[in-house]
């Protein structure tokens, strides 16, 4: 099984592999390119987006300064929305859904590193899938930890920690985010 392999079944994989090396390094221009594009010339920033997110339904708007690992980990619904300065760490899979909206400083983490100090010395990592739902809006410089699913029509208040899954149609808050109370749609 190669490295990428490991990396995007969630298993322990050396971040170092050749290949894996140079996919981020693809990335970081395409990056490079996207952020510093003129605002004015959205066909331009619409094409860089698309090179960097193949995955992404029609109408997705991401705001400069974006970050991610690969882009090609990421997959978003329609009318997606990045505010200023989000980043995603995409090792292994970040579903979104249809109309969800990040607000800015908003991270993604699927990135992690074993707890055991042993594992950890190796230089290893893993990675977790996050999948949020359709109509969810996640406030500003709010953080999400691997592995966790955030449900549909949910709001995530500005600056949580969400550390565990967050169902559907509930406002959220806090480190750690938890549910604060029903919302109804």
């Amino acid at each position: 099984m190669t490295e990428k392999e490991k990396m995007l079944r969630g298993e322990l994989y050396n971040p170092l592999d050749r290949s894996l090396l140079s996919e981020r390094a693809q990335a970081r221009l395409l990056l490079q390119q996207f952020n510093e594009c003129p605002a004015d010339d959205g066909k331009k920033l619409q094409y860089l987006a698309k090179r960097l997110i193949p995955n992404q339904g029609k109408s997705c708007f991401i705001q400069a300064p974006f970050y991610c690992d690969y882009g090609s980990n990421i997959h978003l619904g329609k009318r997606v929305f990045f505010n200023f300065n989000c980043v995603v760490l995409d090792v292994t899979p970040v579903t979104i859904g249809d109309r969800t909206m990040f607000g800015p400083n908003v991270q993604i983490y699927t990135a992690t590193h074993p707890i055991e100090a042993v594992a950890r010395a190796s230089g290893k990592e893993l990675g977790k899938p996050i999948t949020i739902g359709q109509d969810v809006w996640v406030g500003g410089n709010v953080t999400i930890c691997p592995g966790v699913s955030i449900g549909s029509r949910s709001v995530i208040g500005a600056g949580s920690v969400v550390t565990r899954n967050i169902p559907e149609d509930v406002f959220a808050a806090g480190n750690p985010c938890r549910v604060i109370k029903a919302i109804e749609n």
